[in-house]
């Protein structure tokens, strides 16, 4: 199935709790957290979209929601918080590779996956933060049917509220809007290889092998559950770690600690512009 890292990173070398337990010395808290992500740069009115792992913040009391309130607070009501809330089982199986299925599969596959509904569909392997933040009433959600975006917060139905099936991850998606009204990205306990931003700079970007893929999701047309094809970019984030690290080394990303973790902020449009350049010059 094809993934971004990120979503490897949640479902493989998963540490148990006792060894959560184990490498933390003191317990994240809410305040402590809050603390952490002030300190790195978290503003008051900032619209941030966040890519996490939450093993990776050592044992945090309350776990998920903790994070999430701790964010809340660090941007408070006038802020806004935006997370991946990507369904990669809903994609065309004849891409998949983290698993593969028997090609044999592909037809009851997309005959008889439930179509992408925003409000109970499950994201897959986006991390216990995610599914924590999607809970929440007050979060609304991109109507993508396998690229969603939710969001919590002052602008949280602005962003959401365009999501054409193409491009995906686009200037006209989350992504886009995020870009054009520079909000931030933070990683916590993740790094640029998480980044969904960067796949923006894919779109952007012009190189050699740049090419298109075929492919699909079960959505709702016009009241009737149907399998719909449509041909967007090849993505590949194989080098987005890569990108990152080049872009920190710039200098206009902040770093520290959050938990026994390290969170990274930046300002989006800045690494998304970053990456066009790098992908330009780079990529063949």
């Amino acid at each position: 199935m094809p993934v971004c890292k990120a979503d490897l990173a949640y479902s493989q070398g998963m540490p148990t709790e006792q060894e959560i337990i184990s490498a933390t010395s003191t317990p994240g808290t809410i305040v402590s957290l809050t603390a952490d992500l002030v300190a790195l740069g978290l503003e008051q009115s900032d619209v941030v979209v966040v890519h996490s792992s939450l093993s990776s913040l050592g044992w945090v009391a309350g776990g998920a929601q903790a994070v999430i309130e701790a964010l809340f607070m660090a941007v408070g009501t006038s802020g806004t918080i935006v997370m991946p809330s990507q369904t990669g089982h809903l994609t065309d199986p004849a891409n998949w590779s983290h698993p593969p299925v028997p090609a044999a599969w592909f037809p009851s596959i997309r005959d008889h996956t439930p179509a992408f509904d925003r409000n109970i569909t499950p994201p897959r392997q986006m991390g216990k933060i995610v599914e924590s933040f999607l809970q929440h009433p007050d979060t609304v959600r991109s109507d993508h049917p396998t690229v969603s975006f939710a969001a919590r917060g002052s602008q949280a139905d602005e962003i959401v509220a365009s999501h054409p099936l193409v491009p995906e991850l686009g200037v006209t998606s989350p992504v886009g809007w995020l870009y054009q009204n520079r909000a931030k990205v933070l990683l916590l306990g993740v790094t640029h290889g998480n980044n969904t931003s960067l796949h923006l700079a894919e779109y952007r970007a012009t190189w050699p092998s740049k090419a298109t893929r075929q492919t699909g999701a079960p959505m709702i047309v016009d009241g009737i559950r149907q399998w719909v094809a449509y041909e967007d970019i090849a993505m590949n984030d194989d080098d987005f770690e890569v990108i990152g690290d080049a872009f920190a080394e710039t200098g206009a990303e902040s770093a520290g600690p959050v938990g026994i973790g390290t969170g990274r902020l930046c300002n989006q449009h800045e690494v998304v512009d970053f990456a066009t350049d790098w992908m330009n010059l780079n990529r063949s």
